[in-house]
């Protein structure tokens, strides 16, 4: 049976695959796609947290993000900066 580790744990090693993920992405068309962004797509929508597993598995999830996952992370995580924004700007009385 393979090592199996916190996903967190395997992020460093991980890194060429994730950049692979986003030069996939952006030339699909997603320009702005970057590793860091994949990462925290797959730890808030696939893995929710930081799930016990295999690397193959992790590269596996990585490989299969699909891009309506990713898209929708990010417009999910767009609304939330703007809600973020306009609280600090009730807050401080600045717009």
């Amino acid at each position: 049976m393979g090592l199996v580790k916190a996903v967190e744990a395997w992020k460093q090693e991980l890194k060429p695959v994730l950049i692979s993920k986003a030069e996939e992405l952006q030339l699909m068309g997603y320009s702005k796609a970057t590793h860091e962004d994949i990462w925290k797509c797959l730890v808030n929508k696939v893995w929710k947290g930081n799930p016990e597993k295999m690397l193959h598995e992790v590269v596996q999830d990585i490989f299969h993000l699909s891009s309506n996952i990713y898209m929708s992370y990010l417009t999910i995580d767009a609304y939330q900066d703007d809600d973020l924004m306009a609280s600090i700007a009730a807050l401080t009385g600045k717009s």
